[in-house]
């Protein structure tokens, strides 16, 4: 019995790629200085005076039988909240009323309209 001789051919060099790290451009922004919370005027200087209080859009009620002050929003304030609730709700039962009606009023429709196409295709 004779062996079998295999040749292998000769293996080449293969040059690897050099792949270069990637770089990136990182942002920079410059630091914010934050006053220090207890921020005074300098000496000598006085503030300004002003003849209207700042309105906060806030008024407190005081509670009765208690000493207790209850803040409550401007009356513009509690009228644009009632108002646009007044209308999304009656907004929506009127959305669900509609649908209803049309769901009741459409069934009957598509019940018939796919009898009318399952005996065709039935038929075909």
């Amino acid at each position: 019995m004779e062996i079998p001789i295999f040749e292998f051919p000769n293996v080449e060099k293969i040059d690897t790629i050099s792949i270069p790290l990637p770089h990136a451009d990182v942002p920079f922004y410059a630091p914010l200085v934050v006053p220090p919370s207890d921020l005074r005027a300098p000496e000598g200087v006085e503030a300004e005076a002003s003849d209207e209080p700042e309105s906060t859009g806030i008024r407190k009620i005081d509670i009765p039988f208690t000493d207790f002050k209850m803040p409550v929003p401007e009356n513009e304030i509690l009228v644009t909240a009632g108002t646009t609730a007044v209308v999304s709700v009656a907004a929506t039962l009127t959305a669900t009323a509609a649908f209803k009606w049309a769901v009741t009023a459409m069934k009957p429709i598509l019940k018939t309209t796919w009898k009318k196409i399952s005996k065709r295709k039935k038929v075909s």
